[in-house]
């Protein structure tokens, strides 16, 4: 039995989608799980049919596997490459099932590239709607060598590395890291409503 932080649902005003609900940024991942083809075949589907922009369609996904489908230990040589490039703080990572890189090319001037971006955080947020909707887990993570990340992986120019999200099982808390476990047991919290949605001008609550 997984021994995992409570009252992690979000606390909404009013109800909302369950996996929206449900959906957090867990760091302990289930080293021995595995992710089937199935799985990752679905969040990467929910990823592809987000919203984007003008019909560009600029994302685009790298993706490795800790592991196969059989449960092998060895990691693909993506993954292992996605792993190495991730910042210190990110290494609990490195027990996920599957690594995946956002990219998203950015075009040929400002207005396309901010919403590249856009796109990118769209495809991001459905995936992991998609994750938590299978049992899974999924965290985006910002803390990696872009640079890095463009030459091992032959990026080309205008295409932007945006995030890595880690994908997988949710671990044991009983035997994760001190630290992990505490900063994943802290309250989940956000700004009030009246804080963030206003009518009429700006700062007046809806």
């Amino acid at each position: 039995m997984t021994d995992a932080p409570s009252d992690r649902l979000a606390n909404t005003s009013v109800p909302i989608h369950p996996p929206l609900a449900a959906r957090w940024s867990p760091r302990a991942f289930d080293a021995a799980a595995i992710v089937t083809s199935e799985q990752l075949t679905a969040v990467l589907e929910a990823a592809r049919w987000a919203a984007t922009w003008g019909q560009r369609q600029p994302v685009r996904f790298i993706v490795g596997r800790r592991g196969g489908q059989t449960g092998a230990d060895a990691a693909d040589e993506t993954f292992t490459t996605l792993a190495g490039l991730l910042k210190r703080g990110n290494s609990y990572a490195h027990a996920a099932s599957a690594l995946i890189l956002v990219c998203a090319d950015e075009g040929e001037d400002e207005r396309t590239a901010r919403y590249a971006a856009v796109d990118a955080g769209a495809a991001i947020a459905q995936l992991t709607i998609e994750a938590v909707s299978r049992g899974l887990i999924a965290h985006p993570m910002a803390g990696f060598d872009v640079d890095g990340a463009r030459a091992a992986f032959g990026v080309p120019d205008g295409v932007r590395p945006f995030a890595v999200v880690a994908l997988g099982h949710l671990g044991d808390y009983a035997t994760a890291d001190e630290a992990i476990a505490e900063r994943d047991s802290r309250p989940r919290e956000r700004l009030a409503l009246e804080q963030v949605a206003f009518t009429g001008r700006w700062g007046n609550p809806l």
